[in-house]
């Protein structure tokens, strides 16, 4: 978990400090920061990332406890949040091109609250300069090889009928880390029919590969837009897919 810090949800905020570490360990949590059924990191590295007191650790654990999210055992606490259900179909990758799920020690994911690229406001159906969630992924291996990019544009439809990227708009800072692996999943979970089509162009001028990913709903409603750059010269872009079994 990469240090963080509370962030207020209002100029105003005057929930207690340790409901609202409560709230922002809940968000990094759902982003799979920690996968449901592990261990948490202890009460002093928890303190270092946030930035409090190992008492104030407590009692935003506490508060996790009572609402069922956590549980502790001798050896420490223990997300209790669902994991997709068994049999469930493979989840799309989010962003595309991310690599592993592991992320890697040049990985960096941030949002933003800004105005999206003009061909980007014109996908999704934005008015131009009109601002929304805007999500940068940039990945490279140890030695600085292998780079890709991704920027993500959500539409007002996704901002309204996903809980989870609606809570982003108060953090959406451009600074701190933001890890949202589990967009698609969330998706699915507010009754959203997720269809994408993934548009792959060589880039003549560059030895670069671009990859353009349009998700949209059963309604025809756009959800987000997508643009990855990969250096091919360096790496190599692999799709995954599962198909059902017959009958």
């Amino acid at each position: 978990m990469a240090r963080s810090t509370p962030h207020d949800h209002s100029p105003a905020d005057v929930r207690p400090l340790y409901r609202r570490v409560a709230d922002q360990l809940l968000d990094e949590l759902r982003d799979d920061a920690v996968p449901p059924g592990e261990r948490l990191p202890g009460e002093r590295l928890l303190a270092g990332h946030f930035g409090v007191s190992r008492e104030t650790v407590r009692q935003a654990l506490e508060v996790l406890r009572r609402d069922g999210l956590l549980t502790t055992d001798r050896r420490g606490s223990h997300t209790t949040l669902p994991g997709p259900p068994a049999g469930s179909p493979a989840p799309l990758v989010f962003p595309v091109g991310a690599r592993a799920a592991e992320p890697r020690t040049g990985d960096r994911a941030t949002v933003a609250w800004e105005a999206p690229p003009p061909e980007h406001a014109a996908a999704l159906g934005l008015v131009p300069g009109r601002p929304t969630l805007m999500h940068r992924y940039t990945s490279a291996t140890a030695g600085g090889s292998g780079r890709r990019t991704a920027v993500t544009s959500f539409s007002a439809v996704a901002l309204t009928e996903v809980e989870e990227l609606a809570r982003y708009r108060d953090r959406a800072d451009g600074v701190a880390s933001a890890q949202l692996r589990r967009t698609y999943d969330w998706m699915r979970r507010a009754g959203l029919t997720l269809y994408h089509r993934d548009t792959i162009t060589h880039l003549t001028d560059t030895a670069s590969v671009r990859v353009v990913r349009r998700v949209h709903d059963q309604y025809e409603r756009p959800l987000e837009i997508t643009d990855l750059l990969v250096d091919t010269r360096q790496d190599a872009l692999v799709y995954e897919f599962t198909l059902p079994a017959a009958g």
